[in-house]
């Protein structure tokens, strides 16, 4: 039989174990659900990268910076998944407006729509540091 700490050892593993199942499990259900198709054939992930492919000629080198600064609060290993997220969103709403070129006012939007409102309180701070004015947007928030 087990007994001591050996018993304790191997509970506190398998708890360890489940808990790390679910958490890994769950990330991975979100990511298969964003990958089923919608009702026109294409999933959310679809979508996002033919927005990028379609774009991805209209970013000028400052506005790709900004968004790079905008970034960063966002954990190093999920960054790429975000900056991705977001240069989607942005691609969007220039296809829509027919934009030359991705500007400053796309990518704020762009940022705004794409991210839960956690997020915002630190674009207004990055916006204010920048000095850029963030009354057209409120609305947004």
């Amino acid at each position: 039989m087990l007994s001591g700490w050996f018993l304790w050892f191997i509970l506190f593993w398998v708890v360890f174990l489940v808990g790390m199942f679910a958490i890994g499990g769950f990330f991975m259900f979100r990511k298969f659900l964003k990958r089923l198709p919608k009702e026109d054939g294409m999933s959310e992930l679809d979508w996002q990268d033919y927005y990028l492919k379609k774009t991805r000629h209209l970013w000028p080198k400052d506005q790709k910076q900004l968004l790079e600064e905008l970034v960063q609060p966002v954990p190093e290993l999920f960054r790429d998944v975000a900056r991705q997220k977001i240069a989607g969103r942005i691609g969007q709403l220039a296809i829509d407006e027919k934009a030359k070129k991705i500007t400053q006012d796309l990518v704020v939007r762009g940022y705004i729509l794409a991210t839960p409102k956690r997020d915002h309180k630190f674009l207004l701070k990055t916006l204010n540091e920048k000095q850029i004015d963030v009354t057209p947007y409120h609305h947004l928030f």
